[in-house]
């Protein structure tokens, strides 16, 4: 059925979203190769927007989107949509945390596990002829206590996939004071800072969060030993995770997500300290794949499907 509730697909996402849209009485216009520009050509003709990561929508593209209800994204973070201005216009703001929380949460787990035991070292070892038991000797996870700053979606994936290790998890939001799930314990900030020995963050990245994790911040952490970094790379400062990894303040890193991820952008000093994270052992990373499994590409569409009916 073709109805004037059109909906512009301005990025690739999964298919299974087109007849999830059409039955909700939109017309949804696949078009995930079109570029900025194309996009502020034609958006007043449309009452909905989906994007993923490639496209901002700021006051420019809002301005000229005159019949826009909804803006999707097709994932957790909106970081790079304008929410107050939308919000002011009366346009509505949707996400789709539920359908990465899993990947997201297993990831960080593969992560933590990762260092701790310390596969990389090992693996590369043997492959240049060395066999070291003694010194890739890995630290059990359980009865350790990790920090989970930031508890929405994904931290209570976290959260929950940790149980299983005997470990105690602890949580803070600066939003929320409790939360209804078994696996994680909600502590204030000051708690926080005293007990956390491992340290998730799940936040997203806006003004106040910019930065957030510099190296005063981090050094409140009294007992802190490993940091894992699966939000945004613009919460965590680099320089100062070297600065702590050189000191011998933390054991180990891993980062899914960097301040700069356009690696043909670099400048002299971002070059400097991505080579300078690479030479560590201690440090694991992975390009932004988190939340980006064959099965929650699947699943976020789904669940921006059912969100967008919702709307009707």
């Amino acid at each position: 059925m073709m109805t004037n509730k059109r909906i512009l697909i301005a990025d690739d996402v999964h298919e299974c979203i087109l007849p999830l849209l059409t039955e909700a009485g939109y017309e949804p216009i696949y078009s995930p190769e079109i570029d900025r520009r194309g996009i502020l050509n034609i958006i007043h003709e449309f009452d909905g927007l989906i994007i993923r990561s490639k496209t901002k929508v700021d006051t420019e593209m809002i301005d000229l989107a005159v019949n826009l209800k909804f803006v999707a994204r097709a994932g957790a973070g909106m970081d790079k949509v304008d929410q107050s201005y939308l919000n002011s216009k009366g346009i509505a703001a949707i996400n789709a945390p539920e359908g990465n929380r899993d990947s997201l949460g297993e990831h960080a787990i593969g992560m933590l596990l990762t260092l701790l035991h310390k596969i990389p070292s090992g693996h590369k070892q043997i492959l240049n002829g060395i066999w070291d038991r003694d010194g890739n000797r890995g630290i059990e996870l359980k009865g350790k206590v990790v920090g989970i700053y930031g508890v929405g979606h994904m931290g209570l994936s976290f959260a929950s996939k940790l149980k299983a290790f005997g470990c105690e998890v602890i949580g803070y939001d600066k939003f929320k004071d409790d939360v209804a799930n078994e696996s994680i314990q909600m502590v204030d900030l000051k708690d926080l800072f005293e007990r956390a020995e491992i340290l998730s963050i799940h936040i997203p990245l806006d003004d106040y969060t910019k930065g957030l994790f510099n190296e005063a911040y981090l050094r409140r952490f009294k007992q802190l030993k490993v940091l894992i970094n699966t939000a945004r790379g613009g919460v965590l400062d680099t320089q100062s995770l070297i600065k702590l990894l050189d000191d011998g303040s933390l054991y180990a890193a891993g980062l899914d997500v960097l301040e700069n991820e356009k690696l043909g952008t670099y400048s002299t000093e971002e070059k400097r300290q991505l080579e300078k994270l690479s030479s560590y052992e201690n440090v694991v990373l992975t390009p932004h794949v988190g939340g980006w499994s064959y099965e929650s590409y699947q699943r976020i569409s789904e669940v921006l499907g059912e969100k967008i009916a919702k709307l009707l």
